[in-house]
């Protein structure tokens, strides 16, 4: 058979609308489960009768919703526990009783576990008067809007005409006599107060084995490497993106929360601390007497906790985009030994700091992992050596093509440290190259995770 030059062009036209389709149906696949799962959540939530459903970015909301779900279980009352953002606005008109338990992060900023609730649901008006409910916010008073969004969400649910079972409690911090208040009003609901063991795991003492300042002469604030270990006992098995929440001895009621800088086989626990300052000069808190005062060989109250929208989970055979600034390497540091560990390849690493000749953290250890083949690609930006600033999100726009080109071939996005500025940016820069709709997707899918202060 001959061909001539026109059927050549309409065999080339249909091969590019066959490959254009299932590049389409591939980002379609993950909407088509999350609306599948929100069909299966509005049933399980008429025939349970209860909702409970929880908005968290490290994972303290959701352990509270499991223990809330536990409590009325254990009272015979049917409950379905959801995330957030599987809530749709059928599935809530069809309910009577909900309970949520939600976290601010930033400056009253929802968190990305409840961001697709606030697209789709907050943003309507929505006749609700058959719904009794009652919100739980856990939040900061260091930062201006304290519980912004448990009071936002409050505040939504009246306006709608839902009906509060109870007053909105407020946690600062995981503060113990909040979470009794919740518990108290929870055993009224129920008629129980055989509630289940709320208690966190207790503090552990652990050993500073040696610390050093990782920065020193660099225009960014001094960064402090730590290594630990139990002072009883074997390393707890934690996973790549865990967090350490350490107590200070001046105030033991307001742990701080640190990523996880290596996994269990390094054989110790290493931290990366920023030194904070104040504007009259003096120190945070936990920061100061963890860089400044506590000696090698003495004990620090700490705990493992796990951060499972930060973990790896089903991105373990995927490849990995990690993008990060200042301290936040220490959480993508860990997902890159737990990748090496695996044999898993398909790494790139994008990470911002201020000086190449002060912030090198792991540099050497990058550079090996590059020469191994474990690093696939390394773009590290350092906005304080050219007269324009350059950061993270300017490379990472730079380079947006070939991150289409990874995400296509099935990779997630992590991200770890600064909410402001980096994370914006990036999350602003991720938007523009990717598409609102295909962000919201792989953030469904569990392919877009953040960890980020």
């Amino acid at each position: 058979m001959i061909w001539t030059l026109e059927p050549a062009r309409w065999l080339m036209v249909a091969t590019l609308g066959l490959l254009y389709a299932l590049l389409c149906w591939r980002a379609y696949l993950p909407l088509r489960r999350k609306r599948q799962q929100a069909r299966q959540a509005r049933a399980a939530a008429q025939a349970a009768g209860w909702i409970v459903a929880h908005a968290s970015q490290t994972g303290n909301a959701e352990q509270l919703a499991q223990q809330t779900a536990a409590t009325l279980q254990l009272a015979g009352i049917g409950v379905h526990v959801l995330e957030l953002s599987e809530l749709d606005a059928a599935t809530l008109q069809s309910a009577e009783r909900a309970l949520f338990i939600v976290s601010t992060y930033g400056e009253g900023d929802a968190p990305d576990a409840a961001a697709g609730f606030v697209a789709r649901v907050m943003g309507a008006a929505i006749p609700l008067q058959q719904l009794h409910f009652g919100v739980l916010a856990l939040g900061d008073s260091s930062y201006r809007q304290y519980c912004g969004f448990g009071r936002a969400l409050d505040g939504w649910l009246q306006q709608q005409g839902a009906q509060p079972l109870f007053p909105r409690i407020e946690v600062d911090r995981m503060a113990a006599a909040a979470l009794a208040a919740w518990r108290q009003q929870l055993s009224h609901l129920v008629g129980t107060s055989d509630a289940p063991d709320w208690s966190a795991p207790a503090f552990e003492a652990w050993t500073l084995q040696r610390r050093e300042c990782v920065n020193r002469g660099s225009a960014g604030a001094p960064l402090y490497r730590l290594e630990l270990l139990p002072q009883q006992g074997a390393l707890p098995d934690w996973q790549s993106g865990d967090l350490v929440q350490i107590a200070a001895p001046a105030e033991p009621e307001r742990p701080r929360e640190y990523s996880i800088a290596s996994i269990p086989q390094d054989g110790s626990l290493h931290l990366l601390v920023r030194l904070h300052s104040h504007a009259d000069g003096s120190h945070g808190v936990a920061s100061g007497w963890l860089t400044q005062q506590v000696q090698a060989g003495q004990s620090i109250a700490l705990r493992v906790r796990m951060h499972r929208r930060f973990r790896l989970e089903d991105n373990q055979a995927r490849p990995l985009i990690l993008i990060g600034n200042g301290s936040g390497i220490a959480g993508l540091r860990a997902h890159l030994k737990a990748r090496a560990l695996a044999g898993q390849t398909r790494n790139w690493l994008l990470f911002g700091e201020r000086n190449a000749a002060y912030d090198t953290q792991y540099g050497a250890e990058l550079a090996q992992w590059q020469a191994q083949g474990v690093l696939a690609q390394l773009d590290r930006v350092y906005s304080r050596d050219q007269a324009e600033r350059r950061y993270v999100q300017h490379v990472l726009a730079e380079q947006m093509q070939r991150l289409r080109e990874w995400v296509d071939d099935g990779a997630a996005i992590y991200v770890c440290g600064s909410l402001e500025g980096m994370a914006a940016g990036v999350h602003a820069a991720l938007q523009a190259g990717l598409g609102a709709p295909a962000l919201e997707a792989l953030q469904a899918a569990g392919r877009y995770r953040r960890d980020v202060y």
